[in-house]
């Protein structure tokens, strides 16, 4: 059966789908406490918003199975285009992991309601942190304007999985765990030299309890070391965050296919 909808309804479901994909993965609005009715609501805004400024749609499947395929198309380049913003939140949960198995605190987790799963209050903390310069430095209003220009570069119906896509997101995948280790660096630095030193006094005095000793420490330590190193933390998610508008583009290019 022919399918022959306007072109301002095409496109304005084109957007929903690729926005609501997105959305269902993003870092802020994938979380357990967001209604789905906002998210839907959110993906619907920014169809409205973008569909006028998008070039008219090209022709469409006659079918019902080709319509279907094209929407699932751009579910999935909303998906893989949110999962790439998500990265960074997976860092700095690694790195919160991190800090909370070397100085202590990993034992009483505790649920964290933006990501519905258990996690460490170091996790929690950067986590937030993480949240804050996100909206702080107005990164979400960046995100959306590429968002927007993967349009430009990446058509309706034109999403091709390439090799160069795959290489870009599993390149990220593991730049993320680099990204903890930059972060937890300090900490890892100064709970290091403390089993150091507890290692050498063991074996130095023999009696000594050297697990009950060097608990309190690692803990009194671990925090401090965080607390003062708080500022270069930020900064290396920042500089993380600042990467994620311009590899959106770069994904976008690479599911295009070629001239």
């Amino acid at each position: 059966m022919d399918l022959i909808p306007t072109d301002w309804l095409v496109s304005w479901l084109m957007v929903f789908l690729r926005a609501s994909g997105m959305l269902a993965v993003f870092p802020l609005f994938a979380s357990p406490t967001v209604p789905r009715q906002l998210r839907v609501a959110l993906g619907a805004g920014m169809a409205v918003l973008l569909a006028p400024m998008l070039p008219t749609a090209g022709e469409m499947p006659s079918t019902i199975w080709g319509l279907a395929g094209l929407m699932g198309g751009e579910v999935g380049v909303g998906l893989l285009l949110g999962f790439l913003c998500r990265l960074v939140f997976f860092a700095v949960d690694i790195a919160g992991g991190l800090i909370g198995m070397q100085i202590g605190l990993m034992l009483p987790s505790g649920m964290n309601p933006n990501t519905g799963e258990q996690s460490s209050a170091p996790s929690a903390v950067l986590y937030y942190l993480a949240i804050v310069l996100w909206l702080g430095m107005d990164l979400h209003h960046w995100v959306l304007a590429a968002f927007q220009r993967t349009y430009e570069l990446l058509p309706v119906g034109r999403a091709r999985l390439s090799v160069g896509a795959v290489e870009l997101v599993v390149g990220q995948s593991v730049h993320l765990f680099g990204v903890a280790l930059l972060i937890t660096a300090p900490v890892l630095a100064v709970t290091f030299i403390i089993s150091l030193v507890f290692a050498v006094l063991g074996r130095a005095v023999p009696q000594m309890n050297v697990f009950a000793e060097s608990f309190a420490l690692r803990i009194l330590a671990g925090l401090s070391v965080m607390g003062l190193t708080c500022q270069l933390m930020a900064q290396h998610i920042v500089n993380y965050l600042n990467q994620l508008p311009g590899d959106m583009l770069v994904l976008a290019r690479l599911l295009a296919p070629p001239p």
